[in-house]
């Protein structure tokens, strides 16, 4: 099966360059629990400021970006009544880790390029996913983040061993976007080999050992985590 859609979206990636614009996919996690926002409900549905929810608001980047085809959720089969329905939408069953989530994701995918982010960043703009695009342009993998602003220190048994030279240090966030195909077979490595991994780069990293190009995000793009995330 993962050999088939390889194939396919090789020919969707030959076709979408032959067109001369950018053709991709998004899939946007939505399986949150928000248990440190002491929350009893996904904390995607927490309603924000400009009365929209936290994943509305991560997904209306993606639904106005007419280069965008399709947008691909991961959320459980509960959940997904709570989202309004766009045409762009399909949805599958988000995994019992993210990976699997991503996984399960990466499936539907038929788009040359995909963007794979959280839902709980509600704070992504139309400009990053224009200056992501423009990256691939050039590069075969990217991703937003952020550079460090405090000077990092490694610690081990509660002392400092190491500290690292805070120019070279950036927070990663999402999206990260590569060629649907390499990340594909990146991930198809990481299901057999069961290694354990906190974001699509490390896999990519880790499988594919092709560089990915760092791109700084517009604003702080933070993840909701914590209460303080949402003022």
């Amino acid at each position: 099966m993962i050999e088939t859609i390889i194939f396919f979206v090789g020919i969707m990636y030959y076709i979408g360059n032959k067109r001369g614009f950018m053709k991709y996919d998004a899939i946007v996690l939505a399986g949150g629990k928000g248990t440190r926002l002491d929350l009893g409900y996904n904390k995607v549905f927490y309603k924000m400021d400009n009365g929209k929810t936290v994943l509305e608001n991560a997904l209306k980047p993606f639904l106005r970006d007419k280069e965008c085809q399709n947008v691909i959720i991961a959320v459980s089969s509960e959940d997904k009544k709570m989202i309004k329905v766009h045409p762009k939408m399909v949805f599958v069953e988000n995994g019992e880790e993210r990976f699997f989530s991503v996984y399960n994701a990466l499936l539907k995918v038929r788009a040359p390029y995909v963007m794979i982010h959280d839902g709980a960043r509600p704070y992504i703009t139309g400009d990053d996913i224009k200056n992501l695009k423009s990256t691939l342009e050039t590069e075969d993998a990217c991703m937003l983040g952020k550079k460090a602003k405090d000077t990092i220190k490694v610690v081990n048994d509660g002392y400092i061993v190491k500290t690292l030279d805070r120019n070279t240090i950036y927070m990663a966030q999402t999206p990260q976007c590569f060629k649907t195909d390499e990340i594909i077979k990146a991930y198809e490595m990481g299901y057999r080999s069961k290694g354990t991994f906190t974001d699509d780069a490390s896999v990519y990293e880790v499988y594919y050992h092709k560089p990915i190009r760092m791109v700084d995000s517009v604003n702080s793009n933070n993840k909701i985590t914590f209460i303080e995330d949402l003022k």
